[in-house]
């Protein structure tokens, strides 16, 4: 494997593709599970592979931070909160992992409550991208970054959003039905915020640290994984037995009552998607770039791999074409790919300069 110091193109290369290939690996597998084009009979409705895809994505992320030893204490800030002494990091790495709680399951559920997939997707997309951009417009404002973001990077945010927004193009009037549904709004309203909440915290650690302390993005991950599990978990007891009769409850009390025959292939689908988690959050967390660039290499990278995948299940086992929005998109991603390229050699020959990184690999 290719050697990579911290903060290098190359490092942040590797990341991108493991996190494009395992996004592949999941985008086939959901097909495989769900929808019309699915393989099984008969198929995994959305809220039943969301049950069993978190459980397993969520148990692979604690093996590995338990296992490695990740969540062990790395800082020396501490803070005393009544009779105990904890890392003063964890009053706001805690709410983050709060915040990855609600994405999670949120992300599904706008699937489950708007009638099209391709605007949810859309929006989840396209909202992550603008956000990113706001956070880096915020923390300069109050002077936790110290980085400007070129303007290569803000052509690139126009070419992803209209890349994400093309999509709309073939949207019917009817899928925009959810701005009348209080619930599609309100699940909508939660993943925006939490996402929000999320990417500013994220960069907020990567911003305040110390000037030649390590950027330990693994301490990070793992205490936010182990604050999304303990919160998904009491979630998901208070909402099994809370006899609820709105649709979404209902369909994961049925979920978790009446388990699917492929419920172990499906954990082991989530699996791959919690693999997806590692790859992700070490890109949002990138050092010595801004929240804007490195949310736009994510978003692409996902929807490069997402086209990857349709383009992999149609040939596989019959699953639609991509469509032309689709590869419209996809060159309108790699104009956006273009342009991070050159602001990414500015941004290492700055940080190259500046000693934070180390030049080469």
């Amino acid at each position: 494997m290719l050697k990579t110091t911290e903060g290098s193109t190359g490092r942040l290369i590797q990341l991108c593709s493991g996190y494009f290939f395992f996004y592949v690996v999941f985008g086939v597998a959901t097909k495989y599970f769900t929808g019309k084009s699915a393989l099984i009979v008969p198929p995994m409705t959305d809220m039943e592979y969301l049950v069993w895809t978190t459980l397993g994505g969520t148990l692979i992320c604690l093996a590995v931070v338990f296992a490695a030893g990740w969540y062990k204490t790395k800082t020396d800030r501490f803070v005393q909160l009544g009779p105990l002494r904890v890392p003063a990091e964890y009053l706001y790495i805690i709410p983050s992992g709060f915040c990855t709680a609600v994405v999670i399951p949120t992300t599904t559920l706008m699937y489950m409550l708007l009638k099209s997939v391709m605007v949810a997707m859309v929006i989840m997309r396209a909202s992550v991208i603008v956000i990113s951009r706001l956070v880096d417009e915020a923390q300069i404002r109050q002077g936790i970054l110290h980085k400007k973001v070129y303007w290569e990077e803000n052509v690139g945010v126009v070419c992803a959003v209209g890349a994400a927004g093309t999509q709309i193009f073939l949207a019917k009037s009817g899928d925009f039905d959810f701005l009348q549904n209080p619930a599609a709004m309100a699940v909508l309203s939660a993943y925006i915020l939490a996402y929000s909440f999320r990417i500013y915290i994220m960069n907020y650690y990567k911003n305040t640290r110390p000037q030649g302390t390590p950027l330990d993005n693994k301490w990070f991950f793992s205490i936010e994984q182990i604050a999304a599990s303990v919160a998904m978990i009491a979630a998901a007891l208070i909402i099994y037995h809370s006899g609820s009769e709105l649709r979404p409850v209902a369909a994961f009390h049925a979920a978790v009552a009446t388990v699917h025959d492929q419920w172990l292939p499906a954990m082991l689908a989530g699996a791959v998607y919690g693999m997806v988690a590692f790859f992700s959050v070490f890109i949002f967390m990138f050092k010595g770039r801004t929240a804007t660039f490195a949310g736009l290499v994510n978003r692409l990278t996902s929807l490069v791999a997402g086209t990857t995948a349709t383009l992999i299940s149609y040939f596989v086992y019959g699953g639609r074409f991509p469509s032309t929005a689709d590869w419209a998109s996809l060159g309108l991603i790699f104009v956006a790919v273009g342009f991070l390229t050159l602001a990414e050699k500015k941004r290492t020959q700055e940080l190259s300069a500046a000693q934070e990184i180390k030049a080469g690999t």
